[in-house]
């Protein structure tokens, strides 16, 4: 492999949709930026899915990644606040399978694990390895260092015996 791979990492939410890229070459991981899409609050929820894919379109256009991955959505006691969050993972999702590129999906404790080294932790415990792992990496918020794990995550999994093998017959 001689060619480092770009990756997006995607934390879908309604409210905040945070996403970071990443390149990976070999073992060594490389930021490249960060950033939290921000619908309005006040709009109708088809606005604001409007306005993730907007933004989340705007973002894959300028930092042209080769793989995405998207956190899993978990469910909650208010299956409202659950399924309002499936849609915004699903525009997450959707937006780059229309840009043609392949997307993981990763349990929260399987990011956490790759980023931590165990399956449960607390926020700052990710946001402080994820600067350890990547000492320029810079996030505007708690989703941005979010989906910076998962970009994370994702190129730990990639360079498993299992994802080369998956990824060469997906090729």
């Amino acid at each position: 492999m001689d060619q480092a791979i770009r990756i997006v990492g995607i934390d879908p939410g309604l409210r905040r949709t945070g996403w970071g890229v990443v390149e990976t070459l070999g073992n060594s991981l490389r930021f490249v930026a960060s950033g939290t899409v921000r619908p309005d609050e006040k709009a109708d929820l088809a606005s604001r899915l409007r306005q993730i894919h907007d933004g989340l379109s705007a973002i894959l256009h300028g930092h042209m990644p080769h793989e995405a991955a998207v956190e899993a959505t978990f469910v909650n006691k208010d299956a409202t606040a659950t399924l309002k969050l499936g849609q915004a993972r699903g525009v997450a999702m959707l937006v780059p399978a229309l840009a043609g590129l392949r997307v993981s999906e990763y349990a929260p404790n399987a990011v956490k694990k790759a980023v931590i080294g165990v399956g449960h932790g607390d926020k700052k415990q990710i946001h402080m390895m994820v600067k350890v792992l990547m000492p320029k990496a810079a996030f505007d918020s708690d989703d941005a260092a979010d989906a910076l794990a998962i970009a994370i995550c994702h190129a730990h999994h990639r360079q498993s015996a299992t994802g080369r093998i998956a990824a060469a017959m997906l090729a």
